[in-house]
This record gives C-alpha cells, sequence and structure tokens, in this order.
C-alpha cells in the first residue's frame, strides 16, 4: 500500500463511518470499482481507532461528565451509561449467532448494492419523524431497539449512523440528542472491532508505517469533519437528503455488477 492508497482509504473510512452512507458498503465499492483494498491489520486498527478518536473529540465534554458522574455514582450518568451497553448487547449476540453468515456477506457485492439502496428507504423516513421528536434521551426500551437497528447494519451496504438516529427519531428522541446517543454508542462498538483484531497483529507485517500514520490522521480528520456535517444537516432538517445518495450509490453499482 502506497501514500497515496492510504490517504484515500483513510478519508473513505473517515467519512463513512460517521456520514449515513455505510462504511463497510463503501469499502467493498471501492475494493470493487476502484481495486483499492485495505491491506493489513495494523492499518485496519488504525483507521478505526483514529476514527474512535473523532468520538472522543468531538463528544469530549460529555464522555467526561458521564465517566465523571458514574464514579461518583449518580443515576443519571449510570442510567445513560446503562442504555449505551443494552444498545451493544444486540450487535453482540448477532455477531456470536451468526458472524460467519455477516462476514460471507461481504463477498457479496449485489448484497451491498440493495443495502445501500434500503438504506436510502430508512433514511428518507426521517422526512416524517424528525419534527415530532423531542425527548431528551432514549428510553431503556428504545435504547434496545436502537441497538437492534446497530446489529442489522452489521450488513455491509446497512448505515450504522443511518439507521440508529432514524430508529431514535422515530421514537421520539431529539435530532441532536439521537445523534449524540449514535455516536456514543459507535465507541463502543468501533473498540470492540478493534480489539476482536488485535489477537491476529502478532502476525502482521509491520512495513509501511509512514501509510499507517497518514491513513489514521487522515481517518481521524475527515472523522471529526463528518461529525459535524451529520449533526448540522440533522438539525437543519436536511438529513434526508443522504437518501439520495445512497440510493444513486445502490443502483449505479447494481448497474455497474450486471454489465460488467
Amino acid at each position: 500500500m502506497n501514500e497515496v492508497d492510504a490517504f484515500l482509504l483513510g478519508l473513505i473510512q473517515g467519512l463513512t463511518e460517521f456520514l449515513p452512507v455505510s462504511s463497510s458498503g463503501h469499502l467493498v465499492l471501492s475494493q470493487e470499482l476502484l481495486g483499492v483494498r485495505q491491506e493489513g491489520l495494523r492499518f485496519e486498527v488504525a483507521v478505526h481507532l483514529a476514527t474512535l478518536v473523532s468520538v472522543l473529540a468531538v463528544y469530549r465534554r460529555r464522555v467526561a461528565a458521564l465517566v465523571w458522574g458514574s464514579l461518583r455514582l449518580r443515576a443519571e450518568s449510570l442510567r445513560y451509561v446503562g442504555k449505551l451497553a443494552l444498545a451493544t448487547v444486540p450487535a453482540v449476540v448477532a455477531y456470536l449467532l451468526a458472524g460467519d453468515w455477516l462476514e460471507a456477506q461481504f463477498e457479496f457485492p449485489p448484497g451491498v448494492g440493495v443495502c445501500l439502496i434500503l438504506t436510502g428507504v430508512v433514511l428518507w423516513t426521517t422526512r416524517w419523524t424528525l419534527e415530532a421528536a423531542q425527548l431528551p434521551e432514549p428510553s431503556w426500551t428504545a435504547a434496545l431497539l436502537i441497538g437492534c437497528a446497530q446489529a442489522f447494519a452489521i450488513l455491509p451496504g446497512i448505515s450504522r449512523s443511518g439507521s440508529t438516529v432514524a430508529v431514535a427519531l422515530a421514537l421520539g428522541v431529539a435530532p441532536a440528542a439521537a445523534a449524540e446517543f449514535s455516536f456514543l454508542m459507535s465507541v463502543i462498538a468501533i473498540a470492540g472491532a478493534a480489539l476482536v483484531k488485535l489477537p491476529d497483529l502478532s502476525a502482521a507485517s509491520p512495513d509501511h508505517a509512514t501509510a499507517i500514520a497518514i491513513g489514521g490522521a487522515v481517518a481521524l480528520v475527515s472523522g471529526v469533519a463528518a461529525i459535524w456535517l451529520f449533526v448540522r444537516l440533522l438539525r437543519s432538517r436536511h438529513f434526508y437528503r443522504f437518501a439520495y445518495y445512497t440510493w444513486a450509490a445502490g443502483a449505479l453499482f447494481l448497474v455497474w455488477l450486471a454489465a460488467r
């Protein structure tokens, strides 16, 4: 992997991890269309950890308040952290029960195109749910259902951020609160994904340190920008417009697969 590939992959990872367009789906698209592959476990872990830092940078005050509040056994902090933990359970269960099948979907490009189109449908529903959503945080039941959306988004092409926020809005959670809950959920999800890969790092090549550094730095900066844009569009009631992109990307990808 050269520096240009590292820059491109870091940019794709940072933007698509948080924008509602599916980072896993774009990984498959980039591999199929551009022949660009995210080679090496060290690089993969680096860009995932970089996007984790992006969330912590943007929500640093909220994270600090939750950590401090939990250490002091404040009920509101413990309740919120408990909801984040509950929301993580469905994805863990899904991966334990069907991990091999879910990973196999990355080798089925037509499924990615269909899932991108489905993501657009989910995003389009926010046109009708945004206005009435006013709750300051999810209920316990809502947290579990948002977690189910995250589990469904393990499929490449289904946006994790898009589906979790869309479900939160449908359940009445206010836009900013829905985005916050979704992104704080991602801290656990991204950290878990990185931890799963850590045991295999001893067998990975330490080469291309410069490419790894470039990819990580680009993923971090673009991740911060993506979160900022995500929240801005959510507040401006234009969030649903991402559906146009995922519909076009999914349909054109299916056409390209059929024609090649």
